[in-house]
């Protein structure tokens, strides 16, 4: 939003049509005639005029400052926002707006303190007629720290995770490798092997670990690239249940359910084998009775239309999840039990999923256990269409 100033012979510099409230604040109108104001951002709004005075202090910056905006409007900047740096030195008389070097165009978002020591993201941009001619206008944008902090705590939080996960099959790794070097000549082939397949066993936890780090990287910055294919999801489910059954499930263990006939169906298939692989080993560790698979078509409800989809329901008959912690499934580092695992496994399932532009749902399946459903979307891609 722009804001324009009083000139010299009293007019305004922007549009004619000023706020009541604000009588220096434009109001861009819309076609529709809704205007904007002020009030209607959700950051913190302060604008003071060439010669220094605030005229612009919105419901945001009273609500960050603790400031009335009867207290800020009019007054210097200075006074109405005392920000100081975090050493302690005072921001106006640091950085001097109307009087610096007349080539800046302002000030980068960072770190500063409110009285009391509150801390506040601020950034300033300095409004001139000409590329250096003096400052009309000095427009500041506050926001609070709170969500800065929570995702530095989740950061924090996703490092000590790993460094934690990490450390005991490194230590597995190094202590069995040390000891076959030194000892080789002392154990036998079966010990042999029993140590060379623990290392195995543990080495790949690793890749899996970073293979998961890679992917919550992708997704946050949303970067994780979909490439689609025809999948046969019925033949992607056989095989995941196939590959448990070979590690010792009973065959009973586990029900699958086609319903046919299935849509076409594109998307990555082996990141369509990572969310499979993560949902049926979630109802093995975690759930008990029979994991019940069913794959059938189903319509995909999304912002603008409804459209083809194809659903693929997961389900056991365990205790379940706990109503208050359904809304949590999703978010990193849940864990349902204290069965192992890193809490990252769904949170990069639902990223998976939406990256397709799918959705997923978590529930409480007919055998009281948990119950996971995801739908794809059907139909090739734009470029085949």
């Amino acid at each position: 939003m722009a804001v324009g100033t009083s000139g010299p012979s009293g007019a305004s510099e922007a549009l004619p049509r000023p706020h009541a409230e604000f009588p220096y604040a434009e109001r861009p109108y819309a076609e529709d005639g809704h205007g904007i104001e002020p009030d209607d951002l959700p950051d913190g709004l302060v604008v003071a005029d060439e010669s220094g005075r605030v005229v612009c202090f919105n419901a945001a910056a009273a609500r960050i400052t603790a400031t009335p905006r009867e207290a800020a409007l009019g007054r210097p900047l200075e006074k109405a926002l005392p920000l100081e740096d975090l050493e302690g030195r005072r921001w106006w008389s640091l950085t001097d707006p109307y009087g610096g070097l007349a080539i800046r165009a302002g000030q980068p978002e960072r770190n500063l303190l409110l009285p009391g020591g509150r801390e506040v993201l601020v950034s300033a941009r300095y409004v001139r007629r000409e590329p250096t001619g003096p400052v009309r206008r000095v427009v500041v944008s506050l926001r609070g720290t709170e969500a800065r902090r929570r995702t530095e705590r989740s950061h924090a939080e996703l490092i000590a995770t790993v460094a934690h996960e990490l450390r005991s099959p490194l230590t597995s790794v190094k202590g069995f490798t040390a000891t076959l070097l030194a000892k080789w000549e002392r154990f036998t082939d079966d010990q042999k092997r029993l140590m060379l397949e623990t290392v195995d066993a543990d080495a790949g936890r690793i890749t899996r670990l970073i293979a998961e780090l890679l992917d919550i990287s992708r997704i946050d910055s949303g970067r994780l690239e979909v490439r689609r294919q025809p999948v046969d999801l019925p033949a992607a489910v056989g095989r995941h249940v196939q590959a448990h059954l070979s590690n010792g499930q009973p065959p009973d263990r586990f029900l699958v359910r086609v319903h046919q006939p299935l849509p076409d169906c594109w998307a990555d298939p082996d990141k369509i084998d990572q969310v499979l692989g993560n949902l049926l080993e979630n109802a093995v560790r975690h759930g008990e009775g029979t994991v019940t698979i069913e794959v059938g078509a189903a319509p995909l409800k999304t912002a603008d239309h409804a459209a083809k989809g194809t659903a693929v329901t997961v389900s056991d008959e365990g205790a379940g999840i706990p109503e208050e912690s359904m809304g949590r499934v999703f978010t990193r580092f849940w864990r349902g039990s204290k069965r192992g695992g890193t809490g990252l496994g769904l949170y990069i399932v639902k990223g998976i999923v939406e990256a397709h532009g799918g959705s997923i749902t978590v529930g409480r399946g007919p055998g009281g256990g948990a119950e996971f459903r995801f739908i794809l979307p059907v139909g090739a891609p734009a470029y085949l269409a």
